[in-house]
């Protein structure tokens, strides 16, 4: 088996994996990727939303708050730079009764905590005045959240890796790994031509593979545990009658059965929350079963009362990675302080908002590794 040597090395090229190439290759490190796919970003990041979040229900403190936050700002600045196709549509909130009403404080106010500080409360009129179709008591607008095309994004953060000295290599899964002495670890790599790799260092970004990816190295600790939500999402027939993203107010476990709208216009609903039996990623079936349609209508006619009967139809679905075992469970961007092995990054949970994050972990990532090397 032929060896070669890289001085970083980055598993798996999802939207956070090809940021953190892209950040690496910026900072001269010239990063190999390694995608076990045929293609980038077949998986998670190719199955949510698209939404480019405010940062508004994270807990305060936490790292999805802070990485969204400063991400979206990124984000927004990044898209307009290099021309990738997004829009700044801003989303509502929406109480169809008191009780729900009374629950908007306490959202703005954590929303506030986080550092989102352009949330406007709207009474029921103005709310109707931005989108007549709702049926609403209040909302909360959110003019900070948009939408992106994820795969210009992840094409653009690949481009630019490419420009700087990165290489995405495809149809190469990882077998094992083996931690050297000397703090380098040794990754054997399958597909069509074996090798081993001998990087400097590892970041490990492989989405709902990471604990199965981070578990293959020998020397390391055994990795979080992993919990696996599936989403699923219904499309809408023709065109709905808004321009921004409509959200119910929040239900435990999730965010409701919400509205979103892609670059194209096209209206979809979801996800929803179905936690599903088993951790292994290898099991999951994406099929979306017809039969959630009746539990989404009543749920948008909540909102939404002119929804046409037999105007869903099932789409498609995703599966968040969450680490298992947090009532709340957050990103885990985990280095040596950690797991005790200098110079390497374990990315555990890494599920939404990792899209609207995933520049600003990129460069936490590489703040990492640059001050190993002072």
């Amino acid at each position: 088996m032929e060896t070669f040597e890289c001085e970083a090395l980055v598993i798996g090229a999802g939207v956070v994996g090809l940021a953190v190439a892209r950040a690496l290759a910026l900072a001269g490190m010239e990063p190999l990727v390694l995608e076990k796919n045929a293609v980038f970003g077949e998986e998670t990041s190719a199955r949510n939303s698209e939404v480019i979040h405010a940062g508004i229900y994270y807990d305060a403190g936490s790292v999805k708050a802070r990485h969204c936050v400063a991400g979206k700002r990124m984000l927004y600045d990044h898209c307009a730079r290099h021309g990738i196709a997004h829009r700044r549509c801003g989303k509502l909130i929406v109480a169809t009764d008191a009780a729900e009403s009374a629950r908007l404080g306490g959202i703005a106010a954590r929303a506030a905590a986080n550092g989102v500080e352009d949330l406007t409360v709207l009474d029921g009129a103005a709310a109707r005045a931005m989108e007549p179709a709702l049926r609403v008591d209040s909302a909360l607008l959110s003019p900070s959240t948009g939408i992106v095309d994820s795969h210009a994004l992840m094409l653009a953060y690949l481009g630019e890796a490419e420009a700087h000295g990165g290489q995405l290599v495809a149809r190469a899964p990882v077998e094992r790994g083996v931690l050297r002495e000397d703090g380098r670890i040794d990754v054997i790599v399958g597909g069509e031509a074996p090798l081993c790799l001998t990087a400097r260092h590892v970041i490990n970004a492989a989405g709902l593979w990471a604990q199965d990816v981070a578990a293959r190295i020998e020397g390391f600790a055994a990795p979080p545990g992993r919990a696996l939500v599936k989403g699923n999402y219904f499309a809408l027939a023709g065109r709905a009658p808004f321009t921004r993203l409509v959200y119910p107010v929040p239900v435990d476990g999730g965010l409701g059965v919400h509205l979103t709208l892609d670059m194209a216009g096209r209206a979809k609903f979801g996800p929803d929350t179905e936690w599903l039996e088993t951790d292994d990623p290898a099991a999951i079936d994406y099929t979306v079963d017809p039969a959630r349609g009746a539990v989404f209508h009543d749920a948008i006619r909540r909102y939404w009362p002119a929804l046409p009967d037999d105007a869903l139809t099932a789409d498609y679905s995703g599966v968040r990675p969450k680490v298992a075992g947090d009532a709340y469970p957050d990103f885990r961007i985990e280095g040596g302080e950690t797991h005790g092995h200098t110079g390497h990054v374990m990315l555990y949970g890494i599920e939404s908002p990792g899209l609207t994050a995933s520049l600003s972990i990129a460069d936490e990532v590489v703040d990492r590794l640059t001050a190993t090397r002072r």
